[in-house]
């Protein structure tokens, strides 16, 4: 049937207009859908007076507070989807707190739990949240929250609605640096076995000290790569900056000082690199840990350095912040990526004794002090032999995985062991991958069986309080929900 020119015409604009309504709707949610972000501090510093942990021996008292602690937050929105990460100045928190500090938030913004990651940078120069009690038990499931992890709660839901209250249309962009020069394995392979608190033979010994004649090789890899989040506004003005890096915390200050160590200075170096100084809202610089359960910035294989409080920690966080700034200037910000999350529970066996080392924990408890001890710990460690009696059989831990349009992020609740840290790398279905350690809860470290093999202090019992084969099924877990969220 033929048509007249201007029916014709007509039918044409009806059809393609019906084409259009179908397949409008796909491309719309990335042209139409508006990126934001907003970032917060929340100061978390503790009183004076408190003990600082993370050391043996009685924690000293804090005597003076070298630089504030913050809980640091940062919120991605893509339109139909939140993002929340918090990373706290503190050495651990357990998961009673950030499981408070989770439903706070829900009830007060509605963002799901899934949706919010929460970890601490490791720090050793913070006093305790780990709750009363905790040396006896090794961890308070169950147990009611202290004044200072209630007050950690408040702050911790404080900054994201404040971060909430910043949001503001954002471009968002990636990349990755390599700082290897301060990253050493600390676990070392040794010529002549060395005895361990528990009257065994270990393979392996942490820290063996500078240029140890029996050292042999270290016993794991480092993890060079320093990755990094920007997101800046339409204008672009630096809103944040989140890195991770894979390193332990780096120390050198007096033991009764209150500090954020090196992931505080690269804030505030960030921050001035960026020309981000007196914004508003204020910028927010965030150094968050990688798999660094088993890398310090010793080098073992000499020789000694000496240098005045504070100043280490500045010159390692000056060159991560220095390359993160090099990458920074070649990286394309994005005006829109989607964001995804997904979070499960895992079920882990806890570690108990044998007969055979509740046995020898006994006899060395029942040792005078005037009794030489095989190694200077085996006091400790018989003890907390002895408190793993009191553990629970079992526990379930959190395993979170963010998708930020190619990039991948994945939260760990261990001080997790570099070698897992990249392997998650090399198997994720995501083109750039990081992990944060110490993430949704903090339940000691985390050997690879291979590394249970060798012994060592992060592997002693008491030390490491989870199944031998937590690792291999940590990875495999995360790799699931990888997959999940990838778009």
């Amino acid at each position: 049937m033929n048509l007249r020119p201007g029916v014709a015409c007509l039918a044409f604009a009806l059809l393609f207009s019906s084409i259009f309504l179908i397949f409008s709707p796909i491309v719309s949610v990335a042209q139409h859908a508006v990126f934001r972000a907003g970032a917060s501090t929340a100061n978390i510093t503790p009183p004076l007076g408190e003990g600082i942990v993370g050391n043996f021996g009685v924690p000293p008292p804090a005597m003076h507070v070298h630089d504030e602690l913050h809980a640091r937050t940062l919120v991605l929105d893509d339109g139909k989807l939140k993002l929340v990460f918090v990373i706290v100045d503190n050495v651990g928190v357990n998961r009673e707190v950030f499981d408070a500090a989770r439903k706070l938030i829900q009830d007060e913004t509605q963002i799901s739990g899934e949706q919010v990651l929460m970890s601490a940078v490791h720090t050793h120069s913070a006093t305790s949240v780990s709750g009363i009690g905790e040396k006896r038990r090794g961890w308070n499931v169950g147990k009611p929250l202290d004044d200072y992890q209630r007050f950690l709660v408040r702050r911790i839901a404080d900054g994201v609605r404040v971060a909430l209250n910043n949001l503001e249309p954002a471009r968002i962009g990636w990349g990755i640096g390599n700082v290897p020069q301060h990253l050493f394995n600390r676990r070392w392979k040794m010529k002549t076995p060395v005895t361990n608190p528990f009257g065994a033979k270990d393979q392996v010994l942490m820290n063996p000290g500078i240029a140890n004649p029996d050292m042999l090789e270290p016993a794991g890899p480092t993890d060079p790569g320093v990755s990094f989040i920007s997101v800046q506004s339409l204008q672009g003005r630096p809103i944040a900056l989140l890195a991770n890096y894979s390193l332990h915390y780096v120390g050198g200050l007096p033991k009764d000082h209150i500090s954020a160590d090196y992931f505080a200075v690269f804030a505030d170096r960030i921050q001035e690199l960026l020309k981000a100084d007196r914004q508003d809202p204020p910028f927010v610089g965030i150094l968050s840990n990688g798999t660094s359960g088993d890398v310090n910035n010793i080098n073992f294989r000499g020789p000694a350095e000496k240098h005045p409080p504070y100043a280490k920690m500045r010159i390692v966080a000056n060159d991560v912040a220095a390359e993160v700034l090099r990458v920074y200037q070649t990286i394309e910000h994005k005006d829109w990526v989607p964001l995804a999350a997904a979070q499960s529970e895992l079920n882990l066996m806890v570690r108990k004794p044998d007969v055979q080392m509740l046995d020898y924990s006994r006899k060395v408890l029942a040792k005078p002090d005037t009794e030489t001890p095989v190694h200077r710990l085996e006091k400790t460690y018989a003890e907390r032999t002895i408190q793993t009696l009191e553990w629970p059989d079992q526990i379930n831990v959190i395993l979170q995985t963010f998708g930020i349009g190619e990039l991948g992020i994945a939260a760990i609740p261990f001080e997790v062991f570099t070698e897992t840290g990249l392997e998650i790398k090399a198997k994720s279905p995501f083109k750039t991958t990081f992990t944060i350690e110490l993430a949704n809860g903090n339940y000691g470290y985390l050997p690879t069986p291979e590394q249970h093999q060798l012994g060592g202090y992060e592997t002693w019992l008491g030390t490491n309080r989870v199944e031998k084969e937590a690792s291999r099924k940590i990875v495999k877990d995360l790799l699931k929900l990888f997959n999940k969220i990838k778009k």
